[in-house]
C-alpha cells in the first residue's frame, strides 16, 4: 500500500453535509438516516478517470438528513442521531460508533497502490479499515466460502462459474459489502473491477481497492441483525412485494423447444395433479439452436406458430409465462442491423458499435446505460408484454463477457469504459426493465429474474439465482450459504436451480428429491436444469412423484405463511431464509415469552457470544419464524445432527417434541426432511389448489404449537389482491393479528382459563377481500380433553373425534380442534382444562 500522508484543513456544512478539506482534497460526509452516513472522497488523481460516476447504491428517493457538528482541537464530530462519525484532524482517520461502541474505525483511509490478477498489474485505490480481534464477517455476495469470510481476499468482479460445487471465491453476483458481528454494515458503493480483502493479505485489516469509479463508502449500525438490516434498505431500497404467483410451482428447463412441448409441460402438471403457475422458456423460444439466434428476440414461428394464443391459453390454466432475454445481440441475429442502426450498442474508440466472441457468437452489447440502448431495449420488451409475457429472465448480464476497452455513454453524456461499470450492468439493466415495465403497467408487479447485481438491486424487484450450479451433492451443499449471505445484504429472494443445472450422466432420486424437498423452505421454487435430464419431477418415476408431490402442495398450502415472509421482507427487509445466529433477535412482530427467561445484562453478553457461535453455521436456518429447516446434503442419511436453539420444538412431521439449546440427532428418510417447529408459532395454512389463479384465504387452516414453556405469543398474516404494486403505498391491504396467552396449560386443578386465543384484523382492505373467514384452529401437543371453551363469551360444544365437529380433540394426534366464522371483528377463544 502506498498513499500520501492526509491532513485536515478547514471545513463547512454545505446542502446538509459535511464538507472537510484535506491536503488530498474534498470529502463530503453525510446521513442518510439515524443509522446510516456516507463518506464520499472526492480526492483527484490521474489514475481515475470515472471518479464522476454516481451512487448506484443509494435509492433514488434517499434524502441526506439534519446533521449535528461539534469540533475540539483534535477532532470533528458528526451526529447523525444514532450513529457519529469522529474525524481525527491529524493524522486523519474516521471512527464510527453508536453510542459509546465503536463499529469500525478506517486505518489508512483513502489509499493508491497497485494488485496483480492472472500475472496483470492494476493500479488501485480504495479504503482501508481496522478489524477487531474476534470479529466476524459475512458479506461478497454469491461465494461458497464458508459463512465467515474473514482470512479472504475477494474479486469484485461479477462472473459466472459455470458447474461449481463447494468452492468458489468469485461468482455471478458480488456484493462490495461486509456484515459484521459487531452490528455495522460497510458497503463500498463502487461500480468498478475490484477486489476485497477481509484480512488476508493483513490479519487485523480490512480493504476495499477498485481500479476506478466513485471512492465513497457507507457505514450502516443497528442495535439487532435485523434492525440493522432493515436500517440498510431503508438506504439502498426495499423490495418491492412479488406477485404471489411468484410463491408457486414453476416449470423450466434448458429449454422448451416447441409450442406443443409447452402445452404438453403443462397439461401432464395438471394432468398428474401438480400445483404450477409459471413456464419459463429459455433461449430456443427465439432461434432453433444454441449458437447464432442470440438477439433475434423474436418468436421463431417454426417452433412456436401461435405464441400469443399459447400464452393466452396456458395462462387460462393459471399459467404465466416468463421469457429468457439476453443483453447481447449477435452479428448472425436478425436485429444486428438495426440495433446498430439505432445506436443501442456499447461502442468501441472509433465510436463504432464494439464487436467480440464468446460462446454463442460474434456479438455487440446493449448499452443498458444509454438513452438509445434502454429506447431500443424497451421496444421489443413493449412488444412481448403486449403477446401476454408475464415475467422477465435476465440473463447473462454479469455481463458474461465484458471487453474492458468497451466504452458506455451515461444518460448525462459521460463515457467509461467496461471495467469502471461492470458490477453495476445487471443492476441498470433490472432498473430499465422494472421502469419500463411500470410504464406499460403502472400498478402490477413486475418479475424479473437476473443472475447479476449490485447491491440495492433488490429495489427494481429483482429475483437473482445462484448460477449454473452442478448437478451434484457438491451443488447442493453450498445452497443454505449462498442465500443467507445474500439474504442479509438486502437479496432475499436468491434461491438455486432446484435439482442443479450443469452435467449429470444419469439420474440420481436421492439427490433430485432432496433438493426439491428442501426448495419448498427456500423463496422461489423453481426446478432448472439442461434437459438431458429432466428437471420436471412429471417426467420421472411415480415415487420420486409421489413423494415430491406432497412437498409442492405443502408449498401451496403454506402460501399465507410465505407471503406474509414477503411482507415483512418488503417492510423491514427481513429475509426469507434467516440464519441460525438471528435466533434470539426474532422479527418484533413475532413475540415468544418464554418460561424463566433472562433479561439481564449478563444474559445479554451470553446471547452475543451464542450469536457469534452459530455465525458459521448454514447447515440449518430459520424459514421465517416458525421453522428450523435443515437440507439433506448428502447421499443414504438416515440422521442428521441438528443445534436447537432456545425454547421448545416440534418434530413438523412426527410431532415428537424436543427441548433446545442443545444438538439433537433426527432420522430422517426420503420422504421427509428435517422440519422443526418453535412451540408458540401460528401457522396459516389454505387447502390445496392447482395454481395461485385459484388462492382463496376464506377457507383458512391456523395451526398453534401450544408448550408450557410458552406463556405468550403471537404472529401475524398479510393479505392482499396478491397483484398490485401500490397495494402497500394505499393501504389495500389486511393483516390477521393471532396471539395466544396462557397460564397453567394442561394443569387440571388450576380451575383457570388455561389458554386465551385473541384475534384481530387492521389495513384498509382490498378488492374482493373475504368478507369473513371460516377458521380452523389447531392447536398441536394439547395434551387432554378441554373442560370449556369459549367463543366471544359463547360457550361451544365439544363434539366427537370427527371433522365435522365444530370442536373435536384428537386424543392420537394430542390436537385440538375449533372451527368458528370470524368476521375480522376483535375476537376473544378462552380454552379450559
Amino acid at each position: 500500500m502506498a498513499s500520501e500522508k492526509n491532513s485536515y484543513l478547514n471545513h463547512q456544512l454545505k446542502n446538509q453535509s459535511l464538507v472537510i478539506t484535506t491536503t488530498l482534497g474534498p470529502l463530503t460526509l453525510s446521513a442518510y438516516s439515524d443509522y446510516a452516513i456516507e463518506a464520499h472522497y472526492q480526492y483527484k488523481n490521474k489514475r481515475n478517470n470515472a471518479a464522476f460516476l454516481p451512487s448506484y447504491a443509494i435509492k433514488e428517493q434517499a434524502l441526506k438528513q439534519k446533521i449535528l457538528v461539534s469540533e475540539n482541537p483534535q477532532q470533528l464530530i458528526l451526529s447523525a442521531g444514532k450513529l457519529n462519525a469522529v474525524i481525527n484532524k491529524s493524522p486523519f482517520s474516521i471512527s464510527y460508533y453508536q453510542g459509546e461502541k465503536l463499529l469500525v474505525s478506517e486505518e489508512a483511509g483513502f489509499f493508491l497502490s497497485t494488485a496483480a490478477e492472472n500475472n496483470q498489474a492494476y493500479n488501485v485505490q480504495g479504503f482501508r479499515f481496522k478489524l477487531s480481534a474476534n470479529e466476524k464477517l459475512l458479506g461478497g455476495g454469491e461465494r461458497v466460502l464458508g459463512m465467515d469470510r474473514r482470512g479472504h481476499r475477494m474479486p469484485l468482479y461479477n462472473r459466472a462459474h459455470y458447474g461449481y460445487e463447494t468452492q468458489s471465491n468469485q461468482m455471478n453476483f458480488s456484493l462490495p459489502a461486509v456484515f459484521s458481528s459487531n452490528k455495522y454494515i460497510l458497503l463500498f458503493d463502487n461500480s468498478a473491477k475490484g477486489w476485497m480483502d477481509l484480512g488476508k493479505s493483513e490479519q487485523n485489516i480490512m480493504q476495499f481497492e477498485a481500479v476506478s469509479g466513485r471512492m465513497s463508502y457507507l457505514v450502516f449500525a443497528g442495535k439487532t441483525y435485523p434492525e440493522l438490516i432493515n436500517n440498510y434498505v431503508d438506504v439502498t431500497g426495499k423490495q418491492p412485494m412479488p406477485p404471489r404467483w411468484a410463491l408457486g410451482n414453476y416449470a423450466s428447463r434448458f429449454g422448451y423447444r416447441t409450442e406443443q412441448e409447452v402445452r404438453d409441460t403443462v397439461n401432464k402438471f395438471i394432468d398428474l395433479d401438480f400445483p404450477l403457475d409459471a413456464l419459463i422458456l429459455d433461449l430456443y423460444w427465439f432461434g432453433k439452436d444454441i449458437q447464432g439466434h442470440m438477439g433475434n428476440l423474436a418468436w421463431d414461428k417454426a417452433a412456436f406458430p401461435t405464441p400469443t394464443k399459447m400464452i393466452s391459453d396456458i395462462k387460462a390454466q393459471g399459467v404465466n409465462t416468463i421469457l429468457i432475454t439476453e443483453p447481447f445481440v449477435l452479428t448472425s441475429s436478425k436485429k444486428w442491423a438495426d440495433a446498430e442502426k439505432s445506436q443501442a450498442l456499447a461502442k468501441n474508440t472509433n465510436g463504432n458499435a464494439k464487436r467480440f466472441d464468446f460462446y454463442f457468437g460474434n456479438t455487440g452489447l446493449v448499452d443498458v446505460f444509454s438513452d438509445k440502448g434502454k429506447t431500443w431495449f424497451n421496444r421489443i420488451y413493449k412488444t412481448l408484454y403486449q403477446q401476454g409475457v408475464t415475467g422477465w429472465w435476465g440473463d447473462l448480464g454479469e455481463p458474461e463477457v465484458h471487453p474492458s476497452d468497451i466504452l458506455h455513454t451515461l444518460s448525462d453524456g459521460n463515457v467509461v469504459n467496461g471495467d469502471a461499470i461492470h458490477n453495476v450492468y445487471g443492476h441498470q439493466w433490472a432498473k430499465m426493465v422494472f421502469e419500463n415495465q411500470l410504464s406499460l403497467a403502472p400498478n402490477e408487479r413486475p418479475f424479473i429474474l437476473m443472475r447479476s447485481g449490485f447491491a440495492g438491486s433488490q429495489r427494481y424487484g429483482m429475483i437473482p439465482w445462484t448460477g449454473d450450479v452442478s448437478r451434484a451433492w457438491g451443488g447442493l451443499k453450498p445452497q443454505v450459504e449462498l442465500s443467507l449471505q445474500m439474504g442479509v445484504l438486502g437479496m432475499a429472494y436468491t434461491h438455486s436451480d432446484l435439482g442443479g443445472f450443469a452435467g449429470g450422466e444419469t439420474f440420481n432420486k436421492e439427490l433430485y428429491i432432496r433438493w426439491l424437498q428442501y426448495g419448498v423452505f427456500q423463496p422461489i421454487y423453481r426446478p432448472h436444469a439442461q434437459d438431458n435430464i429432466a428437471p420436471e419431477v412429471v417426467f420421472h418415476d411415480k415415487e420420486t412423484q409421489d413423494i415430491l408431490r406432497k412437498f409442492i402442495k405443502l408449498r401451496y398450502n403454506l402460501l399465507p405463511y410465505n407471503y406474509t415472509l414477503a411482507y415483512q421482507n418488503s417492510t423491514t427487509g427481513m429475509p426469507l431464509m434467516r440464519p441460525l445466529f438471528f435466533a434470539n433477535e426474532l422479527n418484533e412482530t413475532t413475540v415468544y415469552e418464554l418460561d424463566g427467561a433472562l433479561k439481564d445484562k449478563s444474559e445479554n453478553e451470553l446471547k452475543n457470544q451464542r450469536s457469534l457461535s452459530l455465525m458459521d453455521n448454514a447447515s440449518s436456518y430459520f424459514w421465517g419464524d416458525a421453522f428450523l429447516v435443515t437440507p439433506i446434503v448428502d447421499a443414504g442419511v438416515k440422521s442428521v445432527s441438528i443445534l436447537l436453539p432456545k425454547g421448545v420444538w416440534f418434530d413438523y412431521f412426527t410431532e415428537k417434541k424436543y427441548q433446545g439449546e442443545q444438538t439433537i440427532s433426527l432420522a430422517t428418510n426420503l420422504d421427509t426432511l428435517p422440519v422443526l417447529v418453535r412451540a408458540g408459532a401460528f401457522i396459516p395454512m389454505i387447502d390445496d389448489i392447482q395454481s395461485t389463479q385459484d388462492y382463496d384465504s376464506s377457507q383458512l387452516t391456523l395451526h398453534y404449537y401450544a408448550d408450557d414453556s410458552v406463556k405468550r405469543s403471537a404472529g401475524e398474516m398479510y393479505e392482499d389482491d396478491g397483484k398490485s404494486l401500490q397495494s402497500l403505498s394505499k393501504n389495500q391491504y389486511e393483516i390477521l393479528h393471532f396471539s395466544a396467552k396462557q397460564n397453567n396449560l394442561n394443569k387440571h386443578d388450576s380451575g383457570e382459563k388455561n389458554i386465551v386465543f385473541s384475534f384481530n384484523h387492521t389495513g384498509e382492505g382490498y378488492p374482493n377481500m373475504p368478507e369473513n373467514r371460516q377458521i380452523s384452529l389447531i392447536i398441536h401437543h394439547w395434551l387432554t380433553m378441554p373442560k370449556n371453551i369459549t367463543l366471544a363469551d359463547e360457550k361451544l360444544k365439544i363434539g366427537p373425534n370427527t371433522a365435522e365437529s365444530e370442536v373435536y380433540w384428537h386424543k392420537t394426534a394430542k390436537t385440538l380442534t375449533v372451527k368458528f366464522n370470524w368476521q375480522h371483528q376483535p375476537l376473544t377463544l378462552s380454552i379450559d382444562n
